[in-house]
Protein backbone atom coordinates (compact mmCIF):
# COMPACT_ATOMS: atom_id res chain seq x y z
CA UNK A 1 0.00 0.00 0.00
CA UNK A 2 1.07 3.75 -0.99
CA UNK A 3 2.44 5.43 2.10
CA UNK A 4 1.02 8.88 1.63
CA UNK A 5 2.73 11.62 3.90
CA UNK A 6 1.70 15.31 3.65
CA UNK A 7 3.54 18.41 5.03
CA UNK A 8 2.14 21.91 5.15
CA UNK A 9 4.42 24.87 5.41
CA UNK A 10 2.74 27.64 6.81
CA UNK A 11 3.52 30.89 7.92
CA UNK A 12 4.13 29.94 11.59
CA UNK A 13 6.37 27.28 10.69
CA UNK A 14 6.03 23.52 9.83
CA UNK A 15 2.65 21.72 10.68
CA UNK A 16 2.90 17.83 10.29
CA UNK A 17 -0.38 16.40 8.41
CA UNK A 18 -1.37 12.55 8.89
CA UNK A 19 -1.50 10.23 6.46
CA UNK A 20 -3.91 11.24 3.63
CA UNK A 21 -4.25 10.14 0.47
CA UNK A 22 6.68 37.53 -22.09
CA UNK A 23 9.12 39.09 -20.41
CA UNK A 24 11.92 38.51 -17.85
CA UNK A 25 11.50 39.15 -14.44
CA UNK A 26 10.89 42.82 -13.56
CA UNK A 27 13.70 42.97 -10.84
CA UNK A 28 16.36 40.55 -9.04
CA UNK A 29 15.00 38.27 -6.92
CA UNK A 30 15.55 38.78 -3.01
CA UNK A 31 18.71 37.31 -1.12
CA UNK A 32 17.94 33.56 -0.52
CA UNK A 33 17.58 32.32 3.00
CA UNK A 34 20.53 29.96 3.98
CA UNK A 35 20.06 26.21 2.55
CA UNK A 36 22.51 25.57 5.80
CA UNK A 37 20.24 27.01 8.50
CA UNK A 38 18.13 24.36 8.76
CA UNK A 39 18.13 21.15 10.68
CA UNK A 40 19.11 17.52 9.20
CA UNK A 41 20.50 17.66 5.94
CA UNK A 42 20.31 21.56 5.86
CA UNK A 43 23.06 21.36 8.34
CA UNK A 44 24.62 18.62 6.77
CA UNK A 45 25.12 19.83 3.85
CA UNK A 46 27.60 22.33 4.77
CA UNK A 47 29.67 19.02 5.93
CA UNK A 48 32.99 17.48 4.47
CA UNK A 49 30.78 15.03 3.29
CA UNK A 50 29.29 17.57 0.00
CA UNK A 51 31.72 18.70 -2.19
CA UNK A 52 30.48 21.65 -4.68
CA UNK A 53 31.00 20.59 -8.29
CA UNK A 54 28.46 22.61 -10.52
CA UNK A 55 26.82 26.31 -10.09
CA UNK A 56 25.72 28.54 -12.70
CA UNK A 57 25.01 32.40 -12.02
CA UNK A 58 23.64 32.61 -15.55
CA UNK A 59 26.38 35.69 -15.87
CA UNK A 60 26.78 34.57 -19.97
CA UNK A 61 23.88 35.62 -22.16
CA UNK A 62 22.17 33.35 -24.30
CA UNK A 63 19.27 34.89 -26.87
CA UNK A 64 16.59 32.49 -27.53
CA UNK A 65 17.34 30.65 -30.39
CA UNK A 66 20.29 29.39 -28.90
CA UNK A 67 19.35 26.45 -27.58
CA UNK A 68 19.54 24.26 -30.27
CA UNK A 69 21.10 21.19 -31.88
CA UNK A 70 20.90 19.26 -28.81
CA UNK A 71 20.34 15.95 -30.20
CA UNK A 72 24.39 14.92 -29.53
CA UNK A 73 25.02 12.38 -27.52
CA UNK A 74 21.88 12.56 -25.80
CA UNK A 75 21.07 11.29 -21.92
CA UNK A 76 24.57 11.27 -21.49
CA UNK A 77 27.24 13.59 -19.17
CA UNK A 78 29.16 14.12 -22.88
CA UNK A 79 25.67 15.71 -24.37
CA UNK A 80 25.39 19.03 -25.92
CA UNK A 81 23.51 21.37 -27.97
CA UNK A 82 25.74 22.69 -30.53
CA UNK A 83 24.65 25.90 -31.08
CA UNK A 84 25.25 27.33 -27.22
CA UNK A 85 28.46 29.79 -26.86
CA UNK A 86 31.26 27.35 -25.83
CA UNK A 87 31.25 27.93 -22.08
CA UNK A 88 27.55 27.39 -22.13
CA UNK A 89 27.54 24.61 -23.88
CA UNK A 90 29.86 23.10 -21.22
CA UNK A 91 27.40 23.24 -19.15
CA UNK A 92 24.48 22.68 -19.99
CA UNK A 93 22.26 20.22 -22.03
CA UNK A 94 18.56 20.37 -23.29
CA UNK A 95 16.33 17.73 -24.82
CA UNK A 96 16.16 17.69 -28.02
CA UNK A 97 13.25 19.60 -30.37
CA UNK A 98 10.47 17.22 -31.19
CA UNK A 99 11.22 14.90 -28.19
CA UNK A 100 7.32 13.68 -26.50
CA UNK A 101 6.22 15.51 -23.38
CA UNK A 102 5.27 12.92 -20.14
CA UNK A 103 1.72 14.09 -21.70
CA UNK A 104 2.36 13.61 -25.37
CA UNK A 105 3.78 9.85 -23.98
CA UNK A 106 0.45 9.16 -22.12
CA UNK A 107 -1.68 9.79 -25.11
CA UNK A 108 -3.30 12.95 -23.39
CA UNK A 109 -5.82 15.54 -25.59
CA UNK A 110 -3.59 18.44 -25.18
CA UNK A 111 0.07 17.67 -25.07
CA UNK A 112 3.79 18.65 -25.66
CA UNK A 113 6.71 17.99 -26.97
CA UNK A 114 10.34 19.72 -26.27
CA UNK A 115 11.06 22.92 -28.13
CA UNK A 116 14.35 24.61 -26.30
CA UNK A 117 15.20 27.08 -29.70
CA UNK A 118 11.82 28.41 -28.48
CA UNK A 119 11.42 28.24 -24.71
CA UNK A 120 14.98 29.19 -23.68
CA UNK A 121 17.28 32.15 -22.99
CA UNK A 122 19.53 33.48 -20.29
CA UNK A 123 19.25 37.30 -20.26
CA UNK A 124 20.72 40.10 -17.00
CA UNK A 125 18.48 41.27 -14.50
CA UNK A 126 19.01 44.20 -12.57
CA UNK A 127 22.78 43.37 -12.61
CA UNK A 128 22.05 39.47 -11.99
CA UNK A 129 21.91 36.66 -14.32
CA UNK A 130 18.48 34.79 -14.47
CA UNK A 131 17.49 31.39 -16.85
CA UNK A 132 14.18 32.22 -18.79
CA UNK A 133 11.88 28.81 -19.53
CA UNK A 134 9.09 30.38 -21.22
CA UNK A 135 6.24 27.59 -22.07
CA UNK A 136 3.55 28.19 -24.44
CA UNK A 137 1.25 27.14 -26.95
CA UNK A 138 0.13 28.91 -29.93
CA UNK A 139 -3.59 30.48 -30.98
CA UNK A 140 -4.03 27.82 -33.18
CA UNK A 141 -3.88 25.29 -30.72
CA UNK A 142 -1.61 22.30 -31.53
CA UNK A 143 0.98 20.81 -28.89
CA UNK A 144 2.05 22.39 -26.25
CA UNK A 145 5.85 23.68 -26.54
CA UNK A 146 8.30 22.08 -23.25
CA UNK A 147 11.34 22.62 -22.19
CA UNK A 148 14.01 19.89 -20.35
CA UNK A 149 16.97 21.58 -19.05
CA UNK A 150 20.29 19.20 -17.87
CA UNK A 151 23.41 20.31 -15.82
CA UNK A 152 25.77 18.01 -17.62
CA UNK A 153 28.32 17.97 -14.95
CA UNK A 154 24.87 16.48 -12.44
CA UNK A 155 24.81 14.10 -14.74
CA UNK A 156 24.73 10.12 -13.60
CA UNK A 157 25.83 10.97 -10.18
CA UNK A 158 25.14 8.45 -7.47
CA UNK A 159 24.43 10.92 -4.16
CA UNK A 160 24.56 15.01 -4.07
CA UNK A 161 22.83 17.77 -3.39
CA UNK A 162 20.71 19.28 -6.03
CA UNK A 163 19.99 23.37 -5.54
CA UNK A 164 18.24 25.94 -6.79
CA UNK A 165 16.01 29.44 -6.86
CA UNK A 166 13.23 30.11 -8.79
CA UNK A 167 9.65 31.82 -9.36
CA UNK A 168 6.93 31.53 -11.78
CA UNK A 169 7.01 35.41 -13.00
CA UNK A 170 3.71 34.35 -15.27
CA UNK A 171 1.41 31.93 -14.21
CA UNK A 172 -1.11 30.07 -16.68
CA UNK A 173 -3.69 26.88 -16.05
CA UNK A 174 -1.95 23.97 -18.03
CA UNK A 175 1.55 24.41 -17.13
CA UNK A 176 3.73 22.59 -14.75
CA UNK A 177 7.24 21.78 -13.57
CA UNK A 178 9.02 18.39 -12.35
CA UNK A 179 11.98 18.88 -11.64
CA UNK A 180 13.63 15.94 -10.81
CA UNK A 181 16.60 12.97 -10.21
CA UNK A 182 15.66 10.22 -12.79
CA UNK A 183 18.01 6.82 -13.19
CA UNK A 184 20.86 6.92 -15.55
CA UNK A 185 19.49 3.55 -16.43
CA UNK A 186 15.72 2.82 -15.94
CA UNK A 187 16.09 -0.80 -15.96
CA UNK A 188 18.90 -0.99 -13.23
CA UNK A 189 16.70 1.20 -10.93
CA UNK A 190 13.01 0.52 -11.57
CA UNK A 191 10.52 3.35 -10.29
CA UNK A 192 13.44 5.33 -8.93
CA UNK A 193 12.72 9.17 -9.17
CA UNK A 194 12.88 11.72 -6.75
CA UNK A 195 10.58 15.52 -7.76
CA UNK A 196 11.45 18.40 -5.97
CA UNK A 197 9.74 21.13 -6.87
CA UNK A 198 6.92 19.51 -8.85
CA UNK A 199 2.93 21.03 -9.16
CA UNK A 200 1.65 22.92 -11.84
CA UNK A 201 2.95 26.40 -12.05
CA UNK A 202 -0.57 28.34 -11.38
CA UNK A 203 -0.60 25.94 -7.77
CA UNK A 204 1.27 24.85 -5.05
CA UNK A 205 5.16 23.02 -4.28
CA UNK A 206 5.09 19.03 -3.85
CA UNK A 207 7.93 17.01 -3.62
CA UNK A 208 7.68 12.96 -4.40
CA UNK A 209 10.32 10.50 -3.10
CA UNK A 210 9.62 7.50 -5.56
CA UNK A 211 10.58 3.73 -3.59
CA UNK A 212 13.19 1.89 -5.69
CA UNK A 213 11.63 -1.44 -6.90
CA UNK A 214 7.91 -1.45 -5.19
CA UNK A 215 5.49 -1.91 -7.33
CA UNK A 216 2.73 -0.03 -8.45
CA UNK A 217 4.70 3.36 -7.89
CA UNK A 218 5.38 3.52 -4.47
CA UNK A 219 6.08 7.00 -2.69
CA UNK A 220 6.07 8.94 0.06
CA UNK A 221 4.36 12.41 -1.25
CA UNK A 222 4.91 15.70 0.51
CA UNK A 223 2.87 18.73 0.37
CA UNK A 224 4.52 22.50 1.04
CA UNK A 225 1.96 25.28 1.31
CA UNK A 226 4.15 26.90 -1.12
CA UNK A 227 3.40 28.77 -4.46
CA UNK A 228 5.83 28.56 -7.63
CA UNK A 229 4.63 31.90 -8.19
CA UNK A 230 6.83 33.71 -5.01
CA UNK A 231 10.53 33.25 -5.03
CA UNK A 232 12.13 30.00 -3.23
CA UNK A 233 15.25 27.98 -2.77
CA UNK A 234 14.59 24.08 -3.20
CA UNK A 235 17.47 21.03 -2.29
CA UNK A 236 17.36 17.81 -2.78
CA UNK A 237 19.74 15.96 -0.56
CA UNK A 238 20.31 12.40 -1.17
CA UNK A 239 22.66 10.37 0.49
CA UNK A 240 22.79 6.62 1.36
CA UNK A 241 19.62 5.22 2.58
CA UNK A 242 17.83 9.11 2.97
CA UNK A 243 16.58 11.91 0.61
CA UNK A 244 15.82 15.07 1.96
CA UNK A 245 13.48 17.94 0.48
CA UNK A 246 14.68 21.53 1.49
CA UNK A 247 12.73 24.88 1.15
CA UNK A 248 13.96 28.24 1.78
CA UNK A 249 16.80 26.15 4.01
CA UNK A 250 13.72 24.33 6.04
CA UNK A 251 13.16 20.66 5.61
CA UNK A 252 9.46 19.83 4.69
CA UNK A 253 9.84 16.37 3.48
CA UNK A 254 12.74 13.35 4.69
CA UNK A 255 12.29 9.55 3.11
CA UNK A 256 14.06 6.80 3.81
CA UNK A 257 12.00 3.48 2.12
CA UNK A 258 13.40 2.41 -1.12
CA UNK A 259 16.36 5.31 -1.44
CA UNK A 260 17.96 4.78 -5.00
CA UNK A 261 21.03 3.65 -4.83
CA UNK A 262 22.34 3.42 -8.62
CA UNK A 263 23.19 6.82 -10.67
CA UNK A 264 20.54 9.33 -11.34
CA UNK A 265 20.89 12.85 -13.33
CA UNK A 266 18.79 16.35 -12.40
CA UNK A 267 16.95 17.13 -14.60
CA UNK A 268 14.79 20.51 -14.70
CA UNK A 269 11.81 19.03 -16.78
CA UNK A 270 9.15 21.79 -17.44
CA UNK A 271 5.74 20.45 -19.66
CA UNK A 272 2.34 20.13 -20.14
CA UNK A 273 0.10 19.73 -17.18
CA UNK A 274 -1.39 16.05 -16.59
CA UNK A 275 -4.62 17.33 -14.43
CA UNK A 276 -6.35 20.42 -13.64
CA UNK A 277 -7.26 22.59 -16.74
CA UNK A 278 -4.93 22.03 -19.84
CA UNK A 279 -2.82 24.94 -21.64
CA UNK A 280 -5.39 27.46 -23.99
CA UNK A 281 -4.16 28.16 -27.29
CA UNK A 282 -2.57 31.32 -27.01
CA UNK A 283 -1.70 30.68 -23.68
CA UNK A 284 1.89 30.96 -21.98
CA UNK A 285 3.60 30.81 -18.67
CA UNK A 286 7.54 31.80 -17.84
CA UNK A 287 9.90 30.13 -14.97
CA UNK A 288 12.35 32.49 -13.98
CA UNK A 289 15.78 30.82 -12.31
CA UNK A 290 18.85 33.24 -10.64
CA UNK A 291 20.83 30.42 -9.81
CA UNK A 292 21.82 26.45 -9.73
CA UNK A 293 24.17 24.44 -7.33
CA UNK A 294 25.24 20.93 -7.22
CA UNK A 295 27.10 18.72 -4.86
CA UNK A 296 28.79 15.63 -4.82
CA UNK A 297 28.74 13.18 -1.83
CA UNK A 298 31.36 10.99 -0.64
Amino acid sequence: MRRLIVVVLSTAGLLLGGCAPAGTAAQPPPAPASATTGSGAAAASGSSHFHLLFEDDFDTPVPKGDFADCAHDVDTPRAYCADLPASVRADWWAYPEGWPDTASENGYRVHGTYDPGSDLWISPVGGDGQLHIRLWRSAAGGVVHSAALVPRKLMDRTYGKFEERFRVSKAAPGYKGAHMLWPQDDNACPNCEDDFAEGNWDGGIWGYAHHQGMAGGAQDQYETGAKWTSWHTTDIVWTPGSVEFLLDGKVVGHSTEGVPDQPMSWIIQNESALNGPSAAPGSWAQLDITYVKGWSYS
